[in-house]
This record gives structure tokens, C-alpha cells and sequence, in this order.
């Protein structure tokens, strides 16, 4: 009787959401569509619309203007990106992902007392691989020059009325950017007073970024009239960041700050163009970035997801978030250990891993009465014809890596709240390390170009190299120092770290469908999977599917955060619920089943997302009710 109550008020409240107004109105356009992580940075995109760019230009327009505001980025970290070729019809990856610099050893952190990398200062910093990402999408697939893409952003550098929520920000973290002489010049302009951050709404100046985008943007006009081509005058500007004064200037002031990042490394980094991964899901393809990054765990779940009628369950009904929650705990363990750079070994199972055969075999571990605590790596080799080199380590690992199964509660920490009576929060240090932030750009065209970008790193508090206004990556604490925890992804110069950073692209019948993006650290593949099933399955709108209701799994080990082995360790049954979710029957069955339940009323990072509606011609943009995130369309 109690299943029966909890299904029908599932199935009552997908009815409900697929009819209900949503917190956001949707955004429509028939020419284009910008959706990113500030309303100021939609903007950029929407001004070089206008002037005649396509999706690639714009979404460069407005990943300058959001690593210009700090909008959880900076200049110095990280670009991944998926684009859609209409020209070719093809997905292409870009890999813009910085790598560990010389020095960056197992012995060298080791020595230093770490068993991961640092999370904050010039010791957690990739080489920056956002400026070189930029000016590769730009120069093979935009249509400007890198000055009309840098207007936009260059006058935020000049000044621009800084948010709240950056401002506060930087207030909460300036003990940390005091440690750093170039960060604090630039971040705390009131230094000695109370509040010593911008105030929100204050004019935020960054002289040095300025003068920095100002260098890119000469070298390419000066190349221009050496008669250098379009692309030949945006590489120039490349050159210079990389090989030229800026870098030497870049690299001065991180090592002044003790950071291992050299000449050499820059000169040497450049971004990848590679062929993405991808899986079909009930005659849709969808596209995910290569296994160094998190994406393929999407796909895992959606191949595992295929062999059960999700659409009975009944959208958050018990049946379906149980569903939900094995099957991203079973994709999770793969990524913890065979996940990592495929340019240093040839070793990893993709192919395995992402075989409807491998699923299905996946799918039989899931108990429909419990949760498996127990869930650990599997083994893909035999779905490629192999034998696993690594049988006698992953042994290894099941002994010294046991989830915490006997005190699941111990992050929890409880927060009476008279409107629900229960536990309301998780331990805010440890969902800070799970959701960590950054931010997503989404863009369209009438052409059919279609870009989907994550970019991340150089986040408040960052490190600040030099005199370059440029703030240094902290990606290095994605890697590991010990291969019984992922043996693919052990930290090694000139390697790129596993990133949790995950861009997505979806083709129905060969032309776009969606894509979609999302921040939130471990969490942005559970959002984003649960985004694209409440629109394949449960038929929701992009704007309902962004707002939904979701869940996180904390079955998993961290990607960031944490300087310890059990800050990082998975936290069996650990479920986190939105709040609009819970009901008395709802939790009764999950806390039989074993789940350690928490609630939170942002249960999801800022999901961005543009759906292709071909019957009309026309464009859907949606953006989550929580955060700055929004977009424009015409």
C-alpha cells in the first residue's frame, strides 16, 4: 500500500511539473542563443551576435567576459569544449585542459607531506589552457577577429559593476589571497578597513588583466598587417601568451610565489582537437568529452539506465531515485579508477566500458530492495577481448579502500529546520569539495552551430602570476599520488589531470537536440543526467528539466578538495534530496532500502541548456532557478 501511495504521488507530481510555470520564464529565439553563467557575460555573447559572429565567436565572447569576472574561472585555468560542425555534421572535441608542469612529481608532493595534491597556491596550478582554447575555437571555426571577441571583455577589465555574489566572495577568501601579493592588489582594494573586498555594485577594475588582453589583441592586429591570415593573426596573439612576454612575465610570478610552472612548460602545452566519445540512447547520440574528463560516466549510466522502464517508475518516485542513485554509484567507480589521460598509456578499456554488453552485466548488481554499499570498479576488459592488467590491484584496492559503511551519518550535521523537522544540510566543508563551482556556455546558431563549453580553474581564491592579472589553475588537485585509487590518473609533468569538468552535446536523426552544461564539481554528470532524462523520458520543457527536482550521489570519491584519503573516500548510501522531493512515505521507504538521507533546496548546480525544436524553427533556452546563470535570445 505504501509503494502504491509513493508511485501515485510520483506520477501526480511528473504530471504537475510537466504542466506547471516555471520560477524562470523559458528563453525563445529563431537566429540565436547565449546562455552562460552571468546575465553581463550573456550579454557579450548577445552584442557579437548581433554584429554578425557565429555560435563559436560568441560562446568565446562570453568565456572571455565570465573568466574576466571571475565567475568561478579565471584567465589562467581551463577550457573543454564540444562543437557541432554543421558544415560536416560532426561533433568535435577540443581539448584545452592545462598539464602538470616539470617538477609536479608522486615523489615531489609526497615530500612534502600531501597524498593529493594542494588544493589553493602556485603548487595546484596546471598550466593555463583557457587563453590557447580560446584562440584555437576562435581561429578554425569562428568568423571575427580576437579583437571584435575581446571587446566585450576588455571593457568588463577596464571596470564593471561587480555582483554580490563575486564581491562576497572575495571577502570570505581574503585571509587566503593576503598570502599572495599579486592577488591581494588586485582583489582587495580596501585594504585595512572593515570590509576590504568590492563592495556589490562597486566598479571593479583590473588594470593588469587589461593591459594582458591588450598584448593578445596587438599581436594579432600587428601580425595583420604583416599580412598574416585570420587564423595566422589570432596564433600570433597565441604565441605571446605562450612563448612571449607574457609568459615569461606569468612564469616569474609564479615561481616568485613558489609555484613549478616553467618557460618550457608553456611553450610546449598547446590545446587537442580529438574525436569525442559517444552512445546512443533510445535514438538519440550523445556526446561527452574522452576519458579525461568525467564525461564517459554519463554515458556508462545511460547505457545501464537503457535496461529498465524508467518512465513506470515514475519521475523521483522510490523506485526511479534508487535506480538513479545505483546506477551513477556503479558508473562513479569505474571513473575512480580506469579514468585519466589517454596520451600516457593505451591501457584504458573505453571501449569496454561504454559496450551495451558491459551495462547490462552492470545493471544485474543493482538490488531493487537495498543499496549496495559494496559497489566497486568492474571489469571492461573481457567486452574487448581482454584480461584486466590491473585484476591484482583493483584486489588491492577492494582491501585498503573499503567505503565508510558503518557511520554514514559522519558529515552529516544537523540543522533543525520547523518546515521539514529532519536532517537539513550535509557538513558544508564536504559539499563545498562535491559541488564545487565553476560555470557553463551554451550558444546556437541559425547556421547550426552549436557549442557546449565548461571551462573551470583559477577560481576565488586564486593565485595571481605576477603582474599579468591572470590567476593561476588549481586543477592539480584532481590528480593522485596513488595508483591503488586510479592507476590512470597518478600525477606525472606534462599530463593532464581526470577533470570533473564535462560539456555535452545530444543528435537526434543527425541534427543538434540539445546541449547542455552544468557546474558543481562530482555533481555535474548526476545533474546533467538527470536534466536530459526529465526531457527524453518525462517530456519536461529545457526550462522545467533545468529547474526539476534532483539527486546527488555521495558514492563516490572526490575529485577536488580534501587534503587526506579519507576526505575523499566514498560515502556509501549518503543521498542528497531536494526538499520539493521529500514526503513522509518517500523517506520512510529510502531509509529502509539503507540511504542516509540529507535535503537541500539547491540540489543542482546551474544547469544551462538550449533545446532544438525543428518543428518550428526555433530555439528553447533554459537556465536553473538557483544562481546568476541566464541567457538571451533573439
Amino acid at each position: 500500500m505504501l509503494r502504491s501511495l509513493t508511485l501515485l504521488a510520483a506520477i501526480c507530481l511528473a504530471l504537475n511539473i510537466s504542466a506547471q510555470q516555471t520560477q524562470k520564464p523559458p528563453l525563445h529565439g529563431k537566429n540565436w542563443m547565449a546562455v552562460t553563467g552571468k546575465p553581463l557575460a550573456a550579454t557579450a555573447g548577445a552584442l557579437i551576435f548581433e554584429r554578425g559572429g557565429n555560435a563559436v565567436d560568441a560562446s568565446c565572447a562570453m568565456l572571455a567576459a565570465t573568466c574576466t569576472m571571475w565567475d568561478v574561472l579565471s584567465w589562467g585555468g581551463e577550457t573543454q569544449a564540444l562543437i557541432y560542425n554543421p558544415k560536416t555534421k560532426k561533433v568535435i572535441a577540443i581539448n584545452a585542459m592545462g598539464v602538470a608542469p616539470t617538477g609536479a612529481t608522486v615523489e615531489f608532493f609526497k615530500s612534502k607531506g600531501y597524498q593529493f595534491p594542494p588544493e589553493y597556491g602556485p603548487l595546484a596550478a596546471t598550466t593555463p589552457g583557457t587563453v590557447g582554447g580560446l584562440c584555437y575555437m576562435l581561429s578554425e571555426y569562428g568568423s571575427m577577429s580576437l579583437k571584435e571577441v575581446l571587446a566585450p571583455c576588455m571593457q568588463l577589465a577596464a571596470g564593471y559593476p561587480i555582483e554580490a555574489q563575486t564581491a562576497n566572495s572575495i571577502e570570505k577568501a581574503k585571509d587566503k589571497l593576503k598570502q599572495w601579493p599579486y592577488s591581494k592588489a588586485v582583489m582587495l582594494p580596501h585594504l585595512g578597513e572593515k570590509r576590504e573586498a568590492p563592495e556589490a555594485g562597486e566598479i571593479f577594475v583590473q588594470k593588469d588583466l587589461l593591459a594582458t588582453l591588450t598584448k593578445l589583441v596587438e599581436a594579432e592586429q600587428a601580425a595583420l598587417k604583416a599580412h598574416k591570415s585570420r587564423k595566422e593573426a589570432i596564433m600570433a596573439a597565441f604565441d605571446r601568451f605562450y612563448k612571449g612576454d607574457i609568459a615569461k612575465e606569468f612564469v616569474r610570478g609564479c615561481q616568485e610565489q613558489g609555484g613549478l610552472i616553467t618557460l618550457q612548460d608553456l611553450a610546449n602545452w598547446k590545446p587537442v582537437e580529438e574525436t569525442p566519445l559517444s552512445i546512443n540512447y533510445k535514438g538519440i547520440d550523445v556526446y561527452k568529452l574522452q576519458q579525461w574528463t568525467q564525461g564517459p560516466m554519463l554515458l556508462q549510466s545511460l547505457n545501464i539506465l537503457e535496461n529498465f522502464d524508467l518512465k513506470s517508475m515514475g519521475y523521483n518516485s522510490t523506485k526511479y531515485i534508487h535506480t538513479l542513485y545505483q546506477t551513477m554509484s556503479l558508473a562513479f567507480a569505474d571513473r575512480d579508477f580506469y579514468y585519466g589521460d589517454p596520451r600516457f598509456t593505451k591501457q584504458q578499456p573505453m571501449a569496454g566500458l561504454l559496450s551495451k554488453d558491459y551495462a547490462k552485466e552492470r545493471a544485474k548488481l543493482i538490488q531493487f530492495d537495498k543499496n549496495y554499499p559494496n559497489i566497486f570498479p568492474g571489469d571492461p576488459y573481457p567486452f574487448e577481448g581482454k584480461t584486466n592488467p590491473f585484476a591484482t590491484l583493483l584486489a588491492k584496492r577492494q582491501q585498503l579502500f573499503n567505503p565508510d559503511t558503518t557511520n554514514n551519518n559522519s558529515n552529516f550535521q544537523p540543522k533543525h529546520d520547523t518546515r521539514t523537522s529532519s536532517i537539513e544540510v550535509v557538513d558544508e566543508e564536504y559539499m563545498d569539495r562535491l559541488k564545487r563551482g565553476t560555470t557553463s556556455v551554451e550558444a546556437a546558431d541559425k547556421e547550426g552551430w552549436v557549442v557546449s563549453i565548461t571551462p573551470s580553474g583559477g577560481w576565488i581564491p586564486a593565485c595571481i602570476a605576477g603582474n599579468t592579472g591572470v590567476g593561476m589553475s588549481q586543477r592539480m588537485q584532481s590528480f593522485v599520488l596513488d595508483s591503488t585509487i586510479n592507476p590512470f590518473n597518478v600525477v606525472a609533468p606534462g599530463k593532464r589531470p581526470r577533470v570533473t569538468l564535462t560539456p555535452s552535446i545530444a543528435l537526434k536523426d543527425g541534427k543538434p537536440f540539445m546541449c547542455f552544461g552544468v557546474q558543481g564539481g562530482d555533481t555535474q554528470d548526476q545533474n546533467l543526467l538527470q536534466c536530459f532524462l526529465n526531457v527524453v523520458e518525462f517530456g519536461m520543457t529545457i526550462q522545467q528539466a533545468c529547474e526539476a527536482a534532483n539527486i546527488n550521489t555521495n558514492q563516490l570519491w572526490l575529485s577536488l578538495g580534501g587534503s587526506k584519503i579519507d576526505d575523499r573516500k566514498p560515502k556509501a548510501g549518503n543521498l542528497l534530496l531536494n526538499t520539493r522531493t521529500k514526503n513522509s512515505e518517500l523517506v520512510a521507504e529510502l531509509e529502509k532500502m539503507g540511504y542516509k538521507l540529507s535535503y537541500d533546496d539547491r540540489s543542482s548546480g546551474p544547469i544551462n541548456a538550449i533545446l532544438f525544436d525543428w518543428k518550428h524553427g526555433s530555439l528553447w533556452g533554459g537556465s536553473s532557478n538557483n544562481g546568476e546563470d541566464y541567457g538571451i535570445g533573439w
